[in-house]
C-alpha cells in the first residue's frame, strides 16, 4: 500500500478522536442551558443533536430549541453544517424559518480552533443580544430558493448589532 492510500484512513481517525473529544467535553461541561443527545450522538458521530433553553432575562427565556450539527469529511477544517430543527425555530433576524442561521463563524470565519461548544455559546449569545423577534426581511424568498446546505449561502454578514 502506497502512503497516499493510508492518508484518508489517518484523517478519519483523527476527525473521530477529536469528535469525541468534543462530545465529551460537552457531556461534562456544557455551555448553561445546552445539552446534547449523547445517546443518538453515540450511534453516529457525523451527526448531533444538541437541546438548547433560551437564556433567562432574556426574550428567549423558557424557550426549547434543537440544533442539528452535521459533520463533514473535513472536520474540523471546515465548519459543521448547522441548523435549527424541530418544532420551534426561534424567531430572530438571523434565523431563518427553515432553521438556516446566518452567523459567521458557520462559514467564512470559522476556525479549526472552534469547537461544538464555542458554536453553542456564539448562538446563545446572538439570541440573547436580540432586542425584536423577528425573521429576516427576505425569509419567505431565501426559504423558497436556497440550497439545503446553508453552507452553500453566500451570506452577507451586514448586522452585528442583533
Amino acid at each position: 500500500m502506497k502512503p497516499a492510500e493510508t492518508k484518508p484512513c489517518l484523517d478519519h481517525s483523527r476527525r473521530e478522536r477529536r469528535l469525541q473529544k468534543e462530545l465529551m467535553s460537552l457531556v461534562k461541561e456544557p455551555p448553561p442551558g445546552v445539552t446534547v443527545d449523547s445517546d443518538l450522538t453515540g450511534q453516529d458521530l457525523s451527526l448531533w443533536i444538541v437541546h438548547m433553553e433560551g437564556a433567562a432575562g432574556t426574550l428567549y427565556e423558557g424557550e426549547k430549541f434543537q440544533l442539528q450539527f452535521k459533520f463533514g469529511s473535513k472536520y474540523p477544517f471546515d465548519s459543521p453544517e448547522v441548523t435549527f430543527i424541530g418544532g420551534n425555530i426561534p424567531i430572530h433576524p438571523h434565523v431563518y424559518s427553515n432553521g438556516h442561521i446566518c452567523l459567521s463563524i458557520l462559514t467564512e470565519d470559522w476556525s479549526p480552533a472552534l469547537s461544538v461548544q464555542s458554536v453553542c455559546l456564539s448562538i446563545v449569545s446572538m439570541l440573547s443580544s436580540c432586542k425584536e423577534k423577528k425573521r429576516p426581511p427576505d425569509n419567505t424568498l431565501y426559504v423558497k430558493t436556497c440550497n439545503k446546505n446553508p453552507k452553500k449561502t453566500k451570506w452577507w454578514y451586514h448586522d452585528d448589532s442583533v
